[in-house]
């Protein structure tokens, strides 16, 4: 026998042993330097505090005039005036209520419509066209007919509201449905799924991150139809309180509905991003990085 089948013959040498240990280290290894969770949500206030900051010095040493933009502590403190007298929380409830309805009326709605053109040519053809000739009319413009329609009362603010919230949601999910990935439906076809076991386990799943960004730019929306709704003969809610505010010259309390439609903002997309990761805890790049 040669010499190197005698060496073929006998088993790993105990050099070999450590190269395995070595190939498990990463496991063990410290973790790479990087910012955590929290310090990036602090990272990212940052910049709205400092603004807040250098907004209020401005105003304190008078660069700012108070009847043009009030300071941050002025703001605070109309904001605990009207809190403690009831009136802002009753304009918030209201404005939250309007905006809800209007969100689970519109949303439902393109939901509905949205994997109907998806899934059928036909439809498309007869829905499509249509939906995307009123989308490109402006709030303003559709507001005389909607009055002339619903007057001024609830109605007329909640139809506004699902008409804006609804165009993001259709086009997100059309546009979830049809850029499924061919190759996972051919999948399902050769694994024996029916229809119904092919949407649920593979269309509506791929199409789930495109439908949540639709409803993260429809909440955006919803706030922007309200706005332009409550300008209009409303009695209550946010966009009437600035209204109101506008008429006697109260720049605090119109700064003060602006920070609040801001901060609703955030706290919506938070939601919304919540939402994500707890529905996509499957997908890499929603799930999978908040893990």
């Amino acid at each position: 026998m040669s010499n190197a089948d005698h060496t073929a013959t006998f088993p790993l040498p105990a050099v070999a042993r450590p190269v395995a240990k070595t190939a498990a280290a990463p496991a063990a290894a410290p973790r790479r330097a990087g910012l955590g969770p929290r310090q990036l949500l602090l990272l990212s206030w940052a910049a709205p505090v400092l603004l807040v900051v250098v907004w209020e010095v401005l105003a304190q040493v008078g660069y700012v005039a108070p009847h043009v933009l009030p300071a941050p502590s002025k703001v605070v403190r109309t904001a605990y005036k009207l809190a403690t007298s009831g009136t802002l929380l009753a304009d918030l409830g209201t404005s939250l209520v309007r905006a809800a309805v209007g969100f689970v009326v519109g949303g439902s709605i393109a939901f509905a419509l949205g994997i109907l053109v998806g899934f059928s040519r036909l439809a498309e053809a007869l829905v499509d066209r249509s939906v995307q000739m009123v989308r490109a009319i402006p709030f303003l413009a559709l507001l005389p007919l909607v009055i002339v329609w619903f007057g001024v009362g609830e109605g007329q603010k909640i139809f506004l509201v699902a008409l804006g919230v609804a165009f993001p949601i259709y086009i997100n999910t059309t546009l979830g449905i049809r850029q499924v990935d061919p190759k996972l439906i051919e999948l399902g076809r050769v694994q024996g799924l029916s229809t119904r076991q092919m949407i649920s386990r593979i269309i509506l799943p791929g199409a789930l991150p495109s439908i949540l960004t639709g409803v993260r730019y429809s909440l955006a929306t919803a706030w922007l139809a309200l706005v332009v709704a409550e300008t209009i003969g409303a009695q209550a809610g946010i966009g009437f309180l600035a209204m109101d505010a506008r008429e006697f010259l109260r720049t605090d309390v119109v700064v003060l509905t602006i920070v609040i439609y801001a901060l609703i903002g955030v706290v919506a997309d938070s939601l919304a991003r919540l939402l994500e990761r707890r529905l996509l805890a499957w997908h890499p790049n929603f799930g999978g990085a908040a893990r």
